[in-house]
């Protein structure tokens, strides 16, 4: 055979062979992963604040059906678990309850952000499309964010049971009229009422800082839950007065819309959600691909 044609065949033969057998396997193991870079933040100001809530008041008048059903969701739920807390003889706890039920916003409000993740992309609004868009997420990260919503929920109530306990005894009240009576008629009612408002309010401020940019963040990229957490909590402390100031702002909101039998959540949870969208979007550096 001649020579020639022996490298020839030779040099087709490794031309033709595939990258990952041409290159040693030792070679290949020593090749680490690719580590997915995290989300870049931008510090914002009050300005920013007052402009994502104006962005958000537009978004819900140019789809005021989407955020009329999600809000009177909310409302409806957190209705019905004052309702289940008196006939489950537990009254004295709707108060507690209802305080708690505002902690799960951030979860109820992802429709709102798909509405105003669809209108800033240009895209076709419909009901279908944004369920949906909720449905799809049981497969992501999304879920382990409404489980540590729960989590925190869940770790409000035992406080409050804890508190009960600490300042007003182990009796039980027969009502939530009577429940009231103590906590405002008396000091140890009236230390109750500061020191588990203070409770509430600490936990109400971890929980922001760890929802107000993930969960928006895990509608809109694809990131684990732990990185999305993290970025949220990077926001709050690059911006902290801001983003304080904002958390204040929605606390103070949902209280007052909720005492008229939570009927004020119809309209102030769209807003705020739309709201919160973009405020993420000013918060969250775009990614360049």
């Amino acid at each position: 055979m001649p020579k020639g044609d022996a490298m020839s065949r030779q040099h087709h033969a490794t031309a033709d062979t595939p990258l990952s057998t041409a290159v040693p396997t030792a070679a290949n193991d020593s090749v680490a992963p690719v580590r997915r870079a995290d989300p870049q933040i931008r510090t914002v100001a009050v300005r920013d604040i007052a402009e994502a809530v104006a962005a958000g008041l537009r978004d819900f008048q140019a789809a005021p059906f989407y955020g009329l059903a999600f809000g009177a969701l909310y409302a409806l739920g957190g209705l019905a678990v004052v309702v289940l807390t008196v006939a489950a003889g537990v009254g004295y706890l709707a108060y507690p309850m209802a305080a708690g039920f505002a902690l799960l916003g951030p979860f109820v409000a992802v429709g709102l952000y798909e509405v105003s993740r669809r209108r800033e992309a240009g895209a076709p609004l419909s009901w279908r499309a944004v369920l949906g868009t909720i449905v799809a997420q049981r497969h992501r990260e999304l879920g382990w964010m409404a489980f540590v919503t729960l989590f925190v929920f869940v770790v409000w109530m035992y406080q409050v049971r804890l508190l009960i306990a600490l300042f007003l005894g182990l009796r039980s009240f027969s009502s939530l009229q009577e429940f009231l009576l103590v906590v405002t008629t008396t000091p140890e009612g009236w230390l109750f009422l500061v020191i588990g408002h203070l409770v509430g309010a600490a936990l109400s401020l971890v929980l922001f800082s760890l929802t107000v940019v993930s969960f928006p963040l895990l509608l809109d990229r694809d990131v684990d839950f732990v990185t999305a957490m993290i970025t949220s909590v990077r926001a709050v402390v690059t911006s902290p007065l801001p983003m304080i100031g904002w958390a204040a702002t929605i606390v103070l909101l949902l209280i007052v819309a909720s005492l008229p039998g939570f009927l004020g959540l119809v309209i102030v949870l769209p807003v705020l959600g739309h709201a919160t969208w973009h405020l993420y979007r000013r918060i969250v550096v775009p990614t360049t691909t």
